[in-house]
């Protein structure tokens, strides 16, 4: 029997799970809440916004929604699950509480000291001058963070003494982030590579993906400020299946136990992001949600029907499940906005996108994008170009073909996505 879905939220991520969704042997009618320029082509886009949750809940009672899947944080955070729960409603994604994990990143560490999950020394602070003496006695390299949610800005690893007064005063005096920097957490700086985990789970079962890599700051060579994400890598081949076996056992496992030990088992998808540093892999930060740009390439290489295995996900019966995945590499290369992370202009007309995609193995995602008769930018980060191949490098290759075809004033992406994996 066709399954009704509603997608919720209006980035690359979303679009990547809708056109995903899109080509299960079930899908009935797809609706993307809000949605963008893209979504449009493979669903019908609905405009109400995906904080909006009583609306949503009432869309999703009209119109005998099958099953809901959530795709930002914020709307995790403002306990969408549990008013779709309260309704009856099946959705995907985790219960404000289990949510926590995210959205306070001092909550996030503090579970990780208590249940022995490798991370950074940290300490918590409410007060700007008590965080202000404390890094300057530490001294640098050190990590600054803002509490709360932060659209993936709230990261600041700093170099200098300078730069993290500079980012303290950023988060705490300028309120750069609203009310997610009312609380900081500083961090020792951690060496190594980092990588991105997701894990799918029932509250009481999980399902490994496999390893992704993303590249968060905003220029070539990992320099400039964070954003939240400018391309992605998967398979990450020199994550190899010991050391995914040893982040299932010292960080996924204990996370969901300890969450489930608390009274807040934890359904959907997991996301701890990790360095793997000289002394083992230890974990950065937790997500409580699909990762932006990680799941475009997630959802090229994924065989398995996807709305199978987030019903199972969403009806406890995850025990038993596995995903298949093709045997070869994904990357997507993120377009953005001239000035993006900071400032940056909307509105100009985009093109190519048609030309691009006639390149083999390439698919556009649309995050920032907007349809009004012409398609049009409408945030920081624009598009994404996926690219699938039997190696990492055809991958690679044809992406950047595809890049260079899409063309919208102040167009600005990273040529070195992967390069480091080469």
């Amino acid at each position: 029997m066709a399954t009704d879905v509603l997608v919720v939220g209006s980035g690359g991520r979303e679009h990547a799970l809708a056109w995903k969704v899109a080509q299960s042997s079930r899908i009935g009618k797809l609706y993307v809440a809000p949605g963008n320029g893209g979504t449009r082509l493979i669903g019908e886009n609905i405009p109400i916004q995906a904080d909006e949750i009583t609306k949503l809940v009432n869309f999703a009672k009209e119109h005998s929604i099958g099953l809901t899947v959530v795709g930002p944080d914020n709307s995790l955070a403002l306990g969408i699950v549990d008013a779709f729960q309260t309704e009856g409603l099946r959705i995907f994604g985790p219960s404000r509480l289990a949510a926590y994990i995210e959205s306070s990143k001092a909550f996030s560490k503090k579970l990780m000291q208590e249940a022995g999950i490798p991370t950074a020394e940290f300490q918590i602070f409410t007060k700007y001058e008590d965080a202000l003496l404390y890094v300057r006695e530490r001294g640098a390299p050190i990590v600054v963070k803002a509490s709360g949610l932060a659209l993936g800005k709230g990261v600041y690893v700093c170099e200098t003494v300078g730069e993290a007064e500079e980012a303290l005063k950023e988060i705490m005096v300028e309120h750069a982030h609203k009310d997610a920097g009312a609380e900081v957490v500083i961090e020792e700086f951690l060496d190594g590579e980092e990588i991105s985990i997701h894990a799918l789970s029932d509250g009481k079962d999980f399902v490994m993906f496999p390893a992704s890599r993303d590249h968060k700051r905003i220029g070539e060579g990992n320099t400039g400020k964070n954003t939240g994400g400018m391309g992605t890598i998967a398979p990450v081949l020199e994550v190899d299946d010991s050391a995914m076996k040893e982040i299932q056992k010292a960080v996924v496992q204990p996370a969901l136990d300890n969450l489930a030990s608390e009274g807040m088992p934890f359904s959907g998808l997991l996301y701890p992001g990790l360095k793997m540093t000289s002394r083992g892999p230890k974990v950065l930060e937790f997500n409580a949600r699909f990762g932006d740009p990680e799941t475009q390439v997630y959802m090229r290489l994924m065989k398995t029907d996807l709305l199978d295995i987030l019903e199972a996900c969403a009806d406890g019966k995850l025990a038993g499940k596995r995903i298949e995945w093709d045997s070869g590499f994904a990357v997507n290369v993120v377009l953005a906005s001239g000035g993006y992370p900071d400032e940056y202009k909307k509105g100009f007309p985009i093109t190519g996108i048609e030309e691009a995609e006639k390149v083999q193995g390439v698919v556009v995602f649309h995050a920032g994008t907007v349809y009004d008769g012409v398609l049009k930018t409408s945030g920081g980060r624009v598009l994404g170009v996926s690219a699938v191949g039997d190696t990492l490098k055809g991958a690679i290759e044809k992406a950047y073909t595809a890049c260079d075809l899409i063309n919208f004033e102040g167009k600005y992406f990273r040529r070195d996505i992967g390069a480091k994996a080469l």
